[in-house]
């Protein structure tokens, strides 16, 4: 019995350690290009949620919205301290200097989605919304912790 738990415990170390890991084994560069496509990303999705707004298409933007939430809450985690330089980074040493006021805006940005697809339908003015809800915090984000383009 004892020898079946220590073989359990084994393997159970092993797993978790592979998958460490492998969850770790992101090069610099993968990480710089994931999070660069991620933003990316999120702004043609943020067109396409003006644009369906626009038109009245609410179901379809509103599942837009969430989508763009859960990416924001991904882009915390590609930031770390070994991904300032390099594979044409925009993004500025401010956000390592300042990181809990990063990860702070990419949370708001986040919950706001969410606030957005419960508001978008009763809006008096949806763009007024969206500058406000979607498009502010993209702006607040790029005229602090992005390099100009």
């Amino acid at each position: 019995m004892i020898q079946k738990l220590r073989i359990i415990k084994t393997i159970i170390i092993i797993f978790v350690l592979s998958f460490t890991f492998s969850a770790n084994a992101e090069t610099v560069e993968e990480i710089i290009k994931g999070r660069k496509a991620l933003f990316s990303k999120n702004y043609s999705t943020a067109k396409r949620v003006q644009a369906l707004s626009s038109k009245g298409d609410f179901e379809k933007a509103k599942k837009l919205m969430l989508e763009m939430s859960e990416n924001y809450k991904i882009l915390i985690n590609y930031f770390p301290d070994n991904t300032k330089e390099g594979f044409k980074t925009e993004a500025l040493p401010i956000i390592w200097e300042n990181k809990d006021e990063f990860n702070e805006l990419m949370t708001k940005s986040s919950n706001d989605m969410i606030k957005l697809v419960s508001i978008i339908e009763d809006s008096e003015d949806i763009k007024a919304s969206l500058g406000k809800m979607m498009w502010g915090n993209c702006k607040a984000c790029h005229s602090k912790f992005r390099a100009p383009h």
